[in-house]
């Protein structure tokens, strides 16, 4: 996978992640907790900072109530 694919995968999930807390009024400390992350890990997300394991991914979908294809639905 090349570099810019990456980024437009840790694009769409930032985006995604931040329009799904947003819609439900949560911080990213509810997002966080709900998760079973910590609150900073869930902003470095947000910020395209870091990669996720598949666990991650999985912990955000099941504390937001997606499906894990959701979480990269535009």
């Amino acid at each position: 996978m090349t570099t810019s694919k990456r980024s437009i995968l840790r694009h769409r999930l930032a985006k995604r992640l931040l329009q799904l807390r947003a819609s439900r009024g949560w911080s990213q400390d509810d997002l966080a907790e709900a998760a079973d992350l910590h609150r900073t890990y869930v902003s470095l997300i947000e910020r395209e900072h870091c990669n996720v394991s598949l666990d991650t991914l999985e912990s955000l979908a099941k504390g937001l109530g997606v499906e894990v294809a959701d979480l990269f639905r535009s």
